[in-house]
């Protein structure tokens, strides 16, 4: 960590300080995961920090490109509950089908969001023929009364498009500067894109009820005053009102931020819950086929399974 960055001891924290007028960030280094046979650059959860507002999980996928003999990205049938999953597709096209019936092709700039609330199962793949795949994916924890809501999948093909000074910024869920993303949430957030094509800066006014982590998925990045590089995250806590932005080139990152869950949830595998007891269910509820997952049609990947949860191999409940 750099001298602007916040310390291991100051991680677990909302509020990063503010060392001679300086305000500090906690930065987040990527550590790399495969996903359908696809390697992406995971952000969240990570030992340093678990939540961003109630975003739980971020994944960086691409930019990757493949050849005629490759599958391109297969993830099979795997289920999810009490969370929202989130793709913004920036590069290449993606096929979503899940146990509702629902079957979407995802194009750049997209959102697919499916809730699962009580339960689903889906799959993704890249359409045949794309040989190219850029994109973010995220969750988004439940709140506690809405854990158990019913199913749905749901696309956004537009979204509010506008000029912040030198960023082109589109505006994936929530509000910013006078626009409305038409994205359903259960929390209060925001998911901003951001792009720029030349060197410029730019200061981006923040909510102070709102904790930040801002990405790099192309091009570098100064924040504040430190540099920032492609799949590193910059968690900016909270009580900002505003942040500094330097950038040189052509480039664009991922801005996400809300208020804080203020519940503990567990993740583990494809589940997110609020007790470890939902979690051990719904594992229980997978491997016996139970409807509350229903069946994904022609998937091309094998069904997925997990491991063994640690707290029961363990005798921990």
């Amino acid at each position: 960590m750099s001298t602007s960055d916040c310390d291991a001891a100051t991680a677990l924290d909302r509020e990063c300080p503010t060392i001679e007028g300086q305000r500090e960030f906690q930065r987040i280094i990527a550590r790399t995961s495969d996903v359908g046979g696809i390697p992406v650059a995971r952000l969240l959860p990570h030992r340093q920090r678990r939540l961003i507002g109630a975003w739980c999980f971020l994944d960086h996928a691409g930019p990757a490109r493949f050849e005629d003999d490759q599958p391109g990205l297969v993830v099979g049938p795997h289920p999810h509950i009490c969370l929202q999953t989130f793709t913004w597709m920036i590069a290449g096209e993606v096929l979503h089908r899940d146990s509702l019936g629902y079957e979407q092709i995802i194009r750049p700039g997209q959102v697919n969001l499916m809730t699962a609330g009580k339960g689903i199962s889906h799959i993704e793949e890249t359409v045949p023929g794309c040989r190219e795949l850029h994109a973010a994916q995220l969750w988004i924890a439940l709140p506690y009364a809405d854990r158990f809501t019913a199913p749905r999948f749901d696309h956004y093909p537009e979204l509010p498009r506008f000029e912040l000074g030198e960023l082109s910024a589109t505006l994936l869920v929530g509000s910013y500067a006078g626009q409305q993303a038409p994205t359903l949430s259960f929390s209060p957030l925001i998911g901003m894109d951001l792009q720029w094509r030349q060197k410029g800066q730019q200061r981006l006014e923040l909510n102070p009820a709102f904790e930040y982590g801002i990405l790099p998925l192309e091009g570098g990045l100064i924040v504040d005053g430190s540099p920032l590089a492609v799949d590193e995250l910059a968690y900016l806590g909270l009580k900002r009102e505003a942040v500094d932005l330097e950038f040189s080139g052509g480039g664009r990152a991922l801005l996400i931020g809300g208020e804080p869950l203020d519940a503990e949830i567990t993740i583990w595998w494809n589940f997110v819950a609020h007790s470890k007891a939902d979690i051990e269910r719904a594992q229980d509820d997978w491997h016996a086929g139970h409807d509350r997952f229903g069946e994904v049609a022609d998937a091309r990947g094998r069904r997925l399974q997990p491991p063994d949860i640690p707290w029961r191999r363990e005798g921990k409940n």
